[in-house]
């Protein structure tokens, strides 16, 4: 059994995600130590929880330790069904964090597979459901020969939740391809969802022209899309209030993305300002991958079969940590070309797993 040290690099609950996930895809045991030891709270969380309850649910996993606060696990796989599945966080937990555990299995299902999750999809420290969509899956795919679905059926914020996510893998392809990506090419075309629930309709306008102004004055001369999602108050089905906006980035090569929230007394300008900036920042490196989708390709190609090389916009403590871990449960070669805070290259030999 591998014995995974929770508090390494970053120390938070990604590297309990990315275990659990890469677990049930080897069938081998883990043991995960030390759980999210480097946050305020450390150990389970709701929405850790179910993250670990669903992937137990998918390859038919026994579990041990799996209660709130707990610091240890033991997860044992078994193998990996297909189905329709739904599962609850309880809160505002992250519904697009439990995405991160379970889209890999889910590409290894024998059949076609759909998972349904309550929770939050726009909250803070975590990708929003609009990112998932628009740029995670686009990558993802492009790692796979499987058709990702993703059904927004209601936003949750923080912190009443109440969100409703629908995702559904076609045709797994059961193997995933390498992947040689390193400039993102010339810009085509930037798109964008500006949103807001049982707000007034102003908040998702003014933070989609905030954007779309910073973009322009960055000189960025290309076509600019922001569609601005906003209900009725007497029809909104959210529970709220929240806004956001999240930005995706259309180039010859790649799609690169970025985002912010919304928040009692952060006004919309700064909103819409905020995803642009990040969004230029990473466009300025040339490379192929925004900041979070460096960290998120990791696990994926150390899947892979062959040898993937790709650019990256920065090296972050989440990146480094996901490659630490993918070389310590998988056994393969990585490696990074950069320093933290700046470009990289990431070089991985994938464990050509298949089924």
């Amino acid at each position: 059994m591998k014995v995974i040290d929770g508090s390494y690099g970053e120390g938070g609950g990604q590297i309990l995600r990315t275990s659990v996930a890469l677990s049930c895809i080897t069938g081998e045991d883990i043991k995960v130590i030390k759980i999210r030891a480097k946050r305020p709270k450390p150990g389970l969380k709701r929405q850790h929880i179910t993250a670990i309850k669903a992937a137990a649910t998918l390859c038919k996993a026994e579990v041990e330790g799996l209660e709130l606060g707990s610091t240890e696990i033991v997860f044992r796989p078994g193998s990996i069904i297909s189905g329709s599945f739904k599962f609850n966080i309880g809160t505002a937990g992250s519904i697009t964090l439990v995405l991160q555990t379970l889209l890999p299995i889910m590409l290894y299902t024998p059949s076609n597979v759909t998972v349904e999750l309550r929770g939050g999809t726009d909250v803070p420290w975590s990708p929003p459901i609009d990112y998932f969509r628009n740029v995670i899956t686009w990558h993802v795919s492009k790692l796979s020969n499987s058709v990702i679905k993703t059904e927004l059926i209601r936003r949750g914020h923080y912190p009443r939740g109440g969100g409703i996510v629908r995702v559904s893998v076609i045709n797994p392809s059961r193997e995933l391809n390498s992947l040689r990506l390193i400039k993102r090419g010339d810009i085509k075309y930037i798109k964008g969802n500006s949103h807001c629930v049982r707000l007034p309709r102003h908040v998702a306008e003014r933070q989609a022209s905030a954007a779309k102004d910073e973009l322009i004055k960055e000189g960025i001369n290309v076509p600019i899309d922001i569609n601005t999602e906003w209900y009725e108050a007497s029809k909104d089905p959210h529970l709220g209030p929240g806004s956001g906006i999240v930005l995706w980035c259309v180039c010859d090569n790649t799609v690169l993305g970025a985002d912010s929230l919304g928040a009692k007394g952060k006004r919309a300008e700064l909103v819409g300002t905020e995803a642009a900036r990040k969004l230029i920042k990473d466009l300025r490196t040339g490379m192929a991958l925004d900041t979070h989708m460096s960290d998120n390709i990791v696990p994926y190609v150390a899947l892979a079969k062959g040898e993937s090389l790709v650019g990256c916009s920065e090296l972050t403590m989440h990146a480094f940590t996901n490659v630490w871990l993918v070389k310590n449960v998988l056994n393969v070669e990585a490696s990074v070309e950069g320093e933290l805070g700046k470009p990289f290259i990431l070089r991985v030999k994938g464990k050509s797993i298949s089924y």
